[in-house]
């Protein structure tokens, strides 16, 4: 019986120790590296388990290049993994860039996709071109009228701007300036309704493709369009800022002469008030002047008859005409 669970411990301490072995050593994946004849030793994917790095992501994008027949090693491609990058991308794109003629090598790739490229998507579009489409592009020419166009740029990568080139953003705001510029230099919107390619010509000779990670094919006008009056539209609203003025400056004077009018009747009600108060100083002075012998009885009599007349003339003058009161005495 003893002897019985000492050989079942020494079989579960075998299986224990084999199962370490093989969770270590990827046999199977050494002896597909073999049969595809990549020479990688187990000791190599050994060591990758201890650095944390999946052998299987070393080896097959190794196998993978060695059958295309590129020339790579294990430590770059670990070295790109254990640096961030995508190994299994690159390999891919320095297969296209092989299979299309397109000079590039493994640290060009490597950089290109630490730096946030898709390195594939790159060489695709290096051999496929690819075409992208601008927004609306509003202007307005000499003559006032506003041309809505649309442009299809055609563009190609170019793998050796990829690292610090500008994006499609770029291209997209570049074409969209050179658009406006071309309309507001055409006389008229009738030149660019008819000639439309003298847009695309245009922007295309500005060398809009500098500094960016593209090569700029062409650029085609794919619709143009025409807009509102923005000529007739800034005249009326000039012309009603114009009447606005006016009618400030109607009131301005409205209100001084107003002013005015108010300024005029208060001088003369002052006048009057000083004449009242004249008039009412005249009494006085009269009493006095009877006081100190000035003025006699019959004097103070003749001035009374004179004012009596003037206000006898004074009423006729309110009632009527001279004329009109002969006619009535007749």
């Amino acid at each position: 019986m003893t002897q019985i669970v000492f050989l079942l411990i020494i079989v579960a301490l075998a299986f224990v120790g084999i199962s370490l072995i093989f969770s270590l050593i990827p046999l199977g994946l050494w002896i597909s590296a073999l049969a595809a004849g990549v020479k990688i030793s187990i000791i190599t994917l050994v060591g990758m388990r201890l650095r944390r790095v999946p052998p299987a992501k070393i080896v097959n994008p190794l196998i993978k290049a060695n059958k295309a027949g590129l020339d790579l090693s294990v430590d770059k491609l670990e070295g790109h993994y254990l640096a961030g990058g995508n190994v299994d991308r690159v390999v891919d794109a320095l297969i296209a860039a092989q299979r299309a003629n397109i000079p590039l090598g493994f640290e060009r790739a490597a950089a290109i996709d630490l730096a946030g490229r898709d390195v594939l998507t790159a060489v695709q579009m290096s051999v496929n071109p690819k075409v992208i489409e601008t927004p609306i592009v509003a202007a307005v020419a000499k003559d006032g009228i506003e041309v809505k166009a649309k442009a299809k740029v055609t563009v190609r990568a170019n793998i050796d701007r990829l690292v610090g080139g500008a994006g499609e953003e770029t291209i997209i705001a570049r074409v969209g300036e050179g658009t406006v510029t071309s309309i507001g230099s055409a006389e008229s919107h009738k030149d660019v309704l008819e000639n439309p390619d003298s847009i695309s010509r245009n922007v295309l000779n500005k060398g809009l493709d500098a500094g960016t990670a593209f090569e700029i094919l062409s650029i085609d006008i794919a619709d143009v369009d025409v807009g509102k009056n923005i000529g007739a539209i800034l005249q009326t609203d000039q012309a009603e800022a114009d009447k606005r003025i006016a009618q400030a400056k109607a009131e301005e004077r409205r209100a001084m002469a107003v002013a005015k009018e108010q300024e005029m009747r208060a001088s003369v009600q002052e006048m009057r008030a000083k004449v009242v108060e004249a008039e009412a100083e005249v009494p006085k002075a009269m009493a006095q002047a009877l006081r100190d012998g000035n003025l006699g009885v019959l004097d103070y009599q003749n001035l009374q008859n004179i004012i009596a007349d003037t206000r006898m003339r004074d009423s006729i003058g309110k009632t009527g005409s001279p004329d009109k009161g002969e006619g009535d005495r007749k």
